[in-house]
């Protein structure tokens, strides 16, 4: 059962009631609603509609609809759910100890006030969930962090279907984060700069020379600060639920590397910040790994889709390095959740919804990145990363069989 009342949902911020009083928010909120149920009960559902219920401003109001919808999103029969009990998991589970360790120090992720007998029966749930997809999915490895993705759909839509959505995100959405090694996870982190040296040129230089710092002691790392964001889709570092779930709708209904370009318009909405920092490896990775809380969440999330539909993960592979591998990876498993009619795919509704936003004389234009100048600095940073494989994009290619097998403690 799920633990979290619709009525303790609400807007994620101040730009849903647009100041406008609140008549009109009710009333803007209301339409919503009826335009969720009407794509709900269409035959056949237009999960097309329910994409853009969920990246549009407010995403999917409730956890009442989050039950309903989040199972379109990613194409669950939620008829069919996997069976929670039996055959001595704890007992059979090579990671039922880490588990445990974890499960046991996210109490901040249950609601405040919670009675305790309550919570532990949750972190119970929580224990056999993780370990019942480990067991029916025995090419996915547990790693630090799964457990906050899991632990936001328990109390969102309860036991029985958080089994059910978690799995199918397993094996598509987080694909890339369950290998025996960190390999393909730190490709994904790669896309990280290129995504920044489009919008923000003069950042990206400022950043890429604490990451020359931060290479040289940790290869490779130089973008660690964003590991927990990544890894957790931001659940580990926000305290506030209603935008870990406002965030949740959004990643659902777009591409499995949305995380990575949300990641990027913080970094970006954070530049007076990060250039005021000495640039030294300790002075912008503690700034950097720090979350705001009261971020903009609207307007970022705006930004990143669009930012997704102006420079795509293939376009990126191209200027950041060159393709390793030709093995597949979540992103490119990503078709089991297109439709087959193109106005469906979900990258698809990103671009209809990007150029709906502009006007007419705007729409064959860059209108998000800066003026680029043919910087040696940047070439010469470029090639190292390169030479690196920061080839990020690797990850468009990289190994389906795959989650880290080491614990290393990446979370207090």
């Amino acid at each position: 059962m799920a633990v979290r009342s619709a009525q303790d949902d609400g807007p994620t911020s101040s730009r849903w009631d647009g100041g406008a009083g609140k008549a009109d928010f009710n009333a803007k909120r209301k339409k919503k609603v009826a335009e969720i149920y009407q794509a709900l009960n269409s035959d056949p559902t237009d999960v097309a509609a329910l994409r853009r219920m969920a990246i549009s401003e407010g995403g999917l109001l409730t956890d009442e609809i989050r039950r309903k919808v989040w199972p379109k999103l990613l194409n669950v029969n939620t008829n069919d759910p996997p069976p929670i009990s039996g055959n001595n998991l704890r007992q059979m589970s090579k990671d039922y100890q880490q588990v445990l360790l974890d499960v046991r120090r996210s109490l901040r992720r249950f609601p405040p006030g919670m009675p305790e007998e309550q919570r532990e029966g949750l972190q119970e749930e929580l224990i056999d969930i993780i370990l019942l997809i480990l067991e029916r999915n025995p090419q996915l490895h547990y790693y630090q962090g799964y457990h906050d993705i899991v632990v936001t759909f328990l109390l969102v839509v309860g036991e029985k279907l958080a089994a059910s959505l978690v799995e199918k995100l397993s094996t598509h959405h987080l694909r890339d984060f369950m290998d025996p090694t960190m390999d393909n996870t730190k490709h994904i982190l790669n896309y990280l700069m290129p995504i920044i040296d489009q919008v923000n040129p003069d950042l990206h230089d400022f950043m890429q020379r604490y990451i020359c710092v931060y290479i040289y002691v940790l290869p490779r790392w130089g973008t660690i600060f964003a590991l927990s964001w990544l890894i957790t889709w931001f659940g580990h570092v926000l305290s506030d639920f209603r935008h870990v779930v406002r965030l949740y709708d959004f990643f659902l209904a777009c591409h499995p590397l949305m995380p990575i370009y949300f990641a990027a318009v913080i970094v970006l909405y954070r530049e007076q910040e990060v250039l005021d920092c000495d640039c030294d490896m300790a002075s912008v990775h503690h700034l950097l790994s720090q979350i705001p809380q009261d971020l903009p969440y609207e307007t970022l999330i705006s930004r990143a889709g669009d930012l997704f539909v102006q420079f795509p993960p293939s376009e990126l592979a191209r200027e950041a390095a060159a393709q390793q591998q030709a093995e597949k990876t979540a992103a490119s498993t990503f078709k089991d959740f297109e439709l087959a009619s193109a106005q469906q795919r979900p990258d698809m509704v990103l671009r209809q919804r990007f150029r709906g936003l502009l006007r007419p004389e705007e729409r064959t234009k860059d209108v998000l990145t800066k003026p680029r100048t043919n910087r040696f600095v940047k070439l010469a940073v470029m090639g190292l990363t390169v030479a690196l494989g920061a080839a990020a994009l690797a990850v468009v290619k990289s190994a389906l069989e795959w989650a880290p097998k080491f614990q290393l403690q990446l979370f207090p």
